[in-house]
């Protein structure tokens, strides 16, 4: 029994050593490529994703998950997307060290030159949200840089917060919280304390934020491409407990290392009979938009996690 303990505090220990090292190597690395010129390591981050990527079993996820989704697509069709997939991966992994630096765009004054882009119509939705005085839940997806969306928010002087995944690595997570809190307003780690600290930010009048479109093992079913899939219920949940509006935002990616953002008109949810917001309908209701996105610009989306698992496979009709 003692020599189990004292393998086990061994290898807590050597894992802990190796985290350390591990995380001070990463942090080394992004501090460097903070030092590279956005453009050209977008660049090469896009060719060398898509001249590595089909070597990796991402690659065969990837293509099961296309050819589901877009059963009348060639297979010609499907490689050609399939690059794009591996194209944008490369991109957004280089643009990650240089996030604050890719968003140039002056709220102030619009009319500069920018990278970013808006429509006017959504440059109206944004100022309505900042000057409307409520709370909001804003939805987005893994669609081009899916991280932009919360620095557009803090750019537009909206008191906002963004829910995010810990990196198992403390000094990347520590890095991250660093050089993001003060672009990315308030962020807020998922765990245990997760929906304590999204209540107290829409307590106040945030706008929250958080990605939707993975599989969520103890979702709520939906069907996203003509196909059952588990999808995370969070933010239908606390709409329903608040009762503030939802909108979706996404980021477009331009050619020339460019981008437009976009936000929805206010997505009303799905009511019961007692006028109570259905979770499971609603969800459904944030999923078709997200499909919808995806349908546009599919070479843009994350198709490399798998969104259906083998009994989700079966269009709903086929299943009992």
């Amino acid at each position: 029994m003692l020599a189990l303990k004292t393998k086990l505090r061994l290898r807590r220990a050597l894992k802990k050593a190796g985290d350390a090292v591990a995380g001070a190597a990463a942090v080394g690395v992004l501090k460097l490529l903070r030092l590279a010129n956005p453009d050209t390591m977008a660049n090469f981050g896009g060719w060398m994703a898509r001249t590595a990527g089909p070597l990796f079993k991402e690659n065969r996820i990837a293509r099961e998950q296309l050819t589901l989704a877009f059963p009348e697509k060639s297979s010609a069709e499907i490689d050609t997307i399939l690059r794009g997939v591996w194209d944008n991966l490369g991109r957004a992994g280089a643009e990650f060290a240089q996030l604050d630096r890719l968003w140039d765009y002056d709220v102030d004054h619009p009319e500069g030159p920018s990278r970013v882009e808006f429509r006017p119509v959504d440059t109206e939705r944004f100022n309505k949200l900042r000057d409307d005085g409520k709370p909001a839940l804003i939805f987005a997806s893994h669609l081009a840089n899916w991280e932009l969306p919360a620095i557009c928010a803090a750019t537009h002087h909206l008191d906002s917060a963004v829910l995010y995944r810990r990196p198992n690595i403390t000094a990347i997570d520590r890095w991250l919280r660093d050089t993001r809190s003060a672009s990315m307003g308030t962020l807020i780690a998922t765990g245990l304390d997760a929906p304590i600290r999204i209540s107290d930010a829409l307590k106040r009048g945030a706008h929250v934020g958080m990605l939707v479109d993975q599989y969520f093992v103890r979702g709520v079913e939906v069907t996203f491409f003509g196909r059952r899939t588990m999808a995370n219920p969070l933010l239908a949940r606390l709409a329903q407990h608040f009762d503030c509006p939802i909108h979706g935002t996404r980021i477009i990616r331009l050619p020339g290392n460019r981008f437009r953002v976009e936000l929805t008109e206010e997505i009303k949810p799905a009511r019961d009979a007692q006028g109570k917001i259905d979770i499971t309908a609603t969800t459904q209701i944030i999923t078709n938009v997200v499909e919808g996105w995806i349908r546009e610009h599919p070479e843009q989306w994350l198709w490399l996690h798998r969104r259906w698992r083998p009994e989700d496979a079966l269009p709903s009709k086929a299943r009992i």
